[in-house]
């Protein structure tokens, strides 16, 4: 198999990642697909290519960190170089409305061959 040298650069300076983030939206749960939108567009304009998103709803908090009882969860799924993970973290970490941030690799994704 042979590997152009877009693939190498791919495979070795892109990779999966999976962002767990929980919004703080008091007083704004109408507009809650307005912030997804425009978290998903702060992803792609720093260069991350954002694969998929899935809203997962709001949901009560273990314990209540500034008054907060629920927060409403997004996991986006990106592919991203390694060294934007920490901006995009010290990015949203300034935001008021991502209340938690979690980022995790994910495995390459599996490529389909042609059957023959």
């Amino acid at each position: 198999m042979y590997l152009t040298e877009q693939k190498i650069i791919d495979y070795t300076m892109k990779k999966r990642y999976e962002c767990l983030m929980a919004l703080d939206t008091r007083g704004q749960e109408d507009s809650v697909k307005d912030i997804v939108d425009r978290l998903e567009g702060e992803f792609t304009k720093e260069g991350a290519q954002v694969e998929q998103v899935q809203k997962m709803d709001k949901r009560a908090l273990s314990y209540a960190p500034r008054h907060l009882d629920s927060a409403y969860y997004v996991n986006f799924v990106f592919t991203a170089d390694s060294g934007l993970v920490i901006k995009l973290q010290n990015k949203f970490k300034l935001d008021p409305i991502v209340f938690l941030q979690h980022y995790q690799t994910l495995p390459v994704k599996a490529q389909k061959t042609p059957a023959e």
